[in-house]
């Protein structure tokens, strides 16, 4: 049961400084967590063949929960009566979607609770405020560039390199590090074998294949969109370093990927994950984020992983959409361009 709710404004909770709560272990602290496992008995580590403290399956970070704090929120906690009215209201207006009679606006959505994904986790945010840190006046001054230049280019269907990245299956927000729900099938799979650890994700169906034998980083001349990952444990925590991505999430400083969390970014951030199995049901997710070139400090996030109830597969999302949506967009595109033209030509030659 929910013993206590982080407020926000019509989403289930606030972003705040809180101990890990991860339904049905809610208002417990990570420590206790581990301790007292779902069932109230101390929780025991599993491992794999080789060793490894066992993280594997299917985990889903879907949530009502917004990734910083609306500004507006004055309170800290709701009641669990408020919670719950909450919870409520977001189920009915998903249902609205699904019973859209066919060719309404509200016909075209992705409905996640028909999959019997949970939606009411809550995070953790440091700093307190639940606010991403101010941006450093160079950052500032580079993604204000980039948004002057993306302007010069013209409209977003003038070109194809006009087109937000998730439009074309670039890349999904929540589909490079770090993982969180973006609203679009947050779903990974954890898959482990000797010497590695290979995170999956659904959307997109990419695959992150991390390290763990000490191996150094790459030079800084290899770069990708998700960065290059070197893995270690801690006791039974999996700590994950990433650097040296590829610099184009700076381009998603407004428009392509705005709801990343890193927007923005410079070359020369680096990501700490750290993976703690605390249930046979919850992982831990925590990560921090250091770039000094973009904000002003460091700042961290926890996000409760939850064992799916369907454990897999995951079908292939090919993205259709990516592969052939474009070409008819902009050919759509060029054609109202067309009739524009003629219309403006006729009403002059009048």
């Amino acid at each position: 049961m929910m013993h206590r709710s982080l407020a926000s404004a019509g989403v289930a909770a606030l972003l705040a400084i809180l101990a890990l709560t991860v339904a049905p272990l809610a208002g417990q602290s990570p420590a206790a967590a581990a301790k007292n496992g779902a069932s109230g008995k101390a929780y025991v580590q599993t491992k794999t063949p080789d060793g490894q403290p066992d993280l594997q399956g299917y985990w889903t970070v879907s949530t009502y929960i917004p990734f910083e704090r609306p500004k507006n929120v004055t309170k800290e906690f709701y009641t669990p009566e408020e919670m719950a009215k909450i919870e409520k209201d977001e189920a009915v207006v998903e249902e609205h979607h699904r019973l859209a009679k066919p060719g309404d606006p509200g016909d075209v959505h992705y409905d996640r609770t028909q999959f019997g994904l949970t939606r009411s986790q809550i995070r953790f945010f440091d700093p307190p405020d639940g606010r991403i840190p101010p941006q450093t006046a160079e950052a500032q001054k580079r993604n204000a560039d980039i948004a002057a230049a993306r302007k010069l280019r013209g409209g977003e269907l003038d070109a194809v390199q006009n087109m937000a990245y998730d439009d074309r299956c670039v890349m999904f927000p929540g589909h490079q590090p770090p993982l969180f729900h973006s609203g679009y099938f947050p779903n990974y799979q954890i898959i482990q074998s000797p010497g590695y650890v290979t995170i999956l994700s659904e959307t997109l169906h990419d695959a992150r294949i991390i390290p763990l034998d000490g191996r150094p980083f790459s030079p800084s001349s290899v770069r990708s969109w998700t960065g290059v990952s070197r893995g270690h444990w801690e006791g039974n925590t999996l700590v994950v370093e990433t650097r040296n991505t590829n610099g184009k999430i700076q381009m998603a400083a407004s428009g392509p990927m705005s709801q990343q969390a890193i927007v923005g970014a410079s070359e020369d951030m680096r990501l700490t994950e750290r993976f703690t199995r605390v249930d046979a049901d919850a992982i831990e997710y925590r990560f921090t984020i250091e770039d000094p070139k973009t904000w002003t400090k460091p700042w961290s996030a926890e996000v409760p992983f939850v064992k799916m109830e369907i454990q897999g597969p995951f079908f292939e999302h090919a993205c259709h959409e990516g592969n052939k949506a474009p070409n008819n967009m902009l050919s759509v595109a060029r054609f109202q361009d067309k009739k524009a033209a003629e219309a403006a030509k006729k009403s002059g030659s009048n």
